[in-house]
């Protein structure tokens, strides 16, 4: 291979970049300069620098979102201390707590994080989507996370997930007007200031559920929920070290089993409504 003396392109994302190096050509024919691997890294940096700006910048306009709509709630609307609470919602799968945390949302006039949560996740981690799908709600093992990182361009390791995690929960939680669907959200949060509701069913009740609306045979549900349970039980139990079925968690909790969904968001509401309010621990002195 003879060496030649010209731009390195990996540096042209520099607008200055004025350095001149001998370069080698790969098998594949890339051209990389003396110093690619610290440029490479640099670029990274600065990348992930701007997405973490971009990610800080929507969390902030979240927040601002909820103060203003704080603002413009009406005295009757905020009655029952509904202004800073926080509605933590566990769910069996198969239970209904999307929808009836949407419908919920509408009643009391409270947001709704679900699947948000994620990318909120990914843009605080600077990483896709796809990998947060991955590790959300799930136990994944050293291992396994150690086989996936030879497979992404940029991984996170599931300590670091929970890191970010806890951050962005933590941040809505501060200001609360939420309704948070999962993710131990009731485990990261202090309880003072939750409303922790649990969602059960009988199995049959929830296969039939998840056949009508994810189209599913019975088989493909029945598989769907066993996994998509141990998995969320694992993952409260790797990272809380908590079982997500023990009653004494939740302030409510409801058997779907005769419920119908606009029956549960009544008596979530009620029951929210006339929740005793805790203060807060007094900090040691």
């Amino acid at each position: 291979m003879v060496a030649e003396t010209k731009y390195c392109a990996i540096c042209a994302w520099r607008e200055k970049c004025q350095k001149r190096y001998s370069v080698r050509t790969d098998s594949m024919g890339n051209v990389y300069c003396n110093e690619y691997t610290r440029d490479l890294s640099l670029k990274r940096k600065e990348e992930g620098e701007e997405q973490n700006k971009e990610a800080a910048t929507r969390i902030e306009r979240y927040i601002e979102h909820q103060l203003r709509r704080m603002k413009v709630l009406s005295e009757e609307e905020l009655k029952g201390g509904a202004s800073g609470a926080v509605i933590t919602i566990s769910r069996e799968t198969g239970t209904g707590g999307t929808e009836i945390a949407n419908r919920l949302s509408q009643a009391l006039k409270m947001d709704v994080m679900d699947n948000e949560i994620i990318e909120y996740v990914a843009e605080s981690a600077n990483i896709s989507k796809k990998v947060i799908e991955s590790l959300d709600e799930k136990e994944v093992s050293r291992r396994d996370a150690w086989i996936a990182s030879f497979f992404e361009d940029k991984h996170l390791w599931p300590d670091q997930y929970l890191d970010h995690l806890t951050k962005i929960i933590a941040t809505i939680g501060r200001y609360g007007n939420t309704i948070i669907v999962g993710r131990g959200a009731h485990y990261i949060l202090p309880p003072e200031k939750l409303f922790r509701v649990r969602l059960v069913a009988p199995l049959e009740n929830r296969i039939a559920r998840v056949m009508e609306t994810r189209k599913m045979t019975r088989k493909e549900a029945e598989k769907y929920i066993l996994k998509t349970d141990n998995d969320r039980q694992a993952f409260i139990r790797k990272y809380f070290h908590m079982d997500i079925t023990d009653p004494s968690h939740y302030d409510l909790v409801i058997n779907m089993r005769i419920m119908t969904v606009d029956g549960a968001v009544e008596a979530i509401q009620a029951a929210f409504l006339k929740r005793k309010i805790l203060e807060p621990p007094a900090s040691a002195a």
